[in-house]
C-alpha cells in the first residue's frame, strides 16, 4: 500500500547544501562532499498555519530560534542518496505533526480504587503505630 502524505513539501522551499561527512571513510571522506545539510524555513513555507504552529512548538533541537529546521544527512556514501534521505526525514517530521493531538479527557478514580487506596493507607498506619515505644508499667 503506498504511503500518502497529507502535505507534500515544495522542493523550492528547501535549501540543500553539500558538506563533507564526518567519521571514518579513509581518504575519500576528505575529498568528497557527500553529506547533505537541509535547511527548511518553517515560517516562510507554504504549509498551513496550524502545521507551522505545531512544528514551531516542537521541542526539537533541530529547529533554530528563527524557525528554521536543520537536518544533516550523512548515512550514505553518495550525495544523491543523502539528499533523498534528508528530504524523507523532513517529510517524516511534517507528517508527524500533521495529525492534531487528541484532546485529553479528564478522568477520576473509581470508587473501588479509592477504597483500596484508603485501606492500604490504614494498614500502613497500623504497622507504623506498632513501631512506637513500649510502655513498661
Amino acid at each position: 500500500m503506498p504511503v500518502i502524505h497529507k502535505f507534500l513539501i515544495d522542493e523550492r522551499e528547501v535549501e540543500l547544501s553539500a558538506i563533507r561527512a564526518q567519521g571514518a571513510g579513509g581518504q575519500n571522506v576528505n575529498k568528497v562532499s557527500s553529506a547533505v545539510h537541509l535547511r527548511y524555513d518553517i515560517k516562510a513555507s507554504s504549509l498551513p498555519d496550524e502545521i507551522k504552529e505545531r512544528l514551531l512548538c516542537l521541542s526539537d533541537s533541530r529547529i533554530t530560534q528563527e524557525g528554521v529546521l536543520v537536518l544533516k544527512a550523512q548515512q550514505h556514501r553518495t550525495q544523491e542518496m543523502n539528499r533523498a534521505d534528508a528530504l524523507a526525514r523532513l517529510q517524516q517530521v511534517i507528517d508527524g505533526v500533521s495529525n492534531p493531538p487528541k484532546a485529553r479527557r479528564a478522568t477520576k478514580p473509581t470508587y473501588g480504587s479509592r477504597q483500596r487506596r484508603l485501606e492500604g493507607k490504614s494498614q500502613r498506619s497500623a504497622t507504623k503505630e506498632l513501631r512506637g515505644k513500649v510502655n513498661k508499667e
